[in-house]
């Protein structure tokens, strides 16, 4: 069973103590799930804690550190060109199929829009939980 989390997601498990998406990542980490993402997810990552977080580069370095302690990243070699309403969460469905996850785990509603895609189901963390 491999996951992939949506940048909002990750931002919810990282930032805010006691959150759904954060108890499902520690659920994930006990149960040895793998979690993915890659090198565009992360930049994506980085900016919003910069931009909407006013992190320092110092305080984004130490977040990444603990991201990688969980994270497997890959670099997806396939492109696609899904999600028509957003074009920007297409890396969300690049990431999950490179890595073959099963399972996308998003707040996005353009994602979630979909339910599926490839055999990638497409969650939030509450149905998630309910999962793992």
């Amino acid at each position: 069973m491999v996951v992939i989390f949506d940048t909002n997601v990750l931002l919810s498990a990282t930032l805010w103590d006691g959150s759904v998406a954060q108890k499902l990542l520690y659920d994930l980490i006990k149960q040895n799930v793998p979690i993915y993402g890659s090198p565009e997810i992360i930049a994506e990552y980085r900016k919003v804690l910069k931009r909407d977080f006013d992190f320092s580069d110092e305080e984004i370095a130490e977040v990444l550190l603990q991201i990688h302690a969980f994270m497997t990243l890959v670099k997806p070699t396939i492109k696609v060109n899904v999600v028509k309403d957003d074009p920007d969460d297409n890396i969300i469905i690049e990431c999950a199929l490179e890595s073959k996850s099963r399972y996308i785990i998003t707040y996005d509603a353009h994602l979630l829009k979909l339910k599926e895609y490839g055999g990638i189901q497409i969650i939030p963390p509450e149905i998630a939980r309910a999962i793992f």
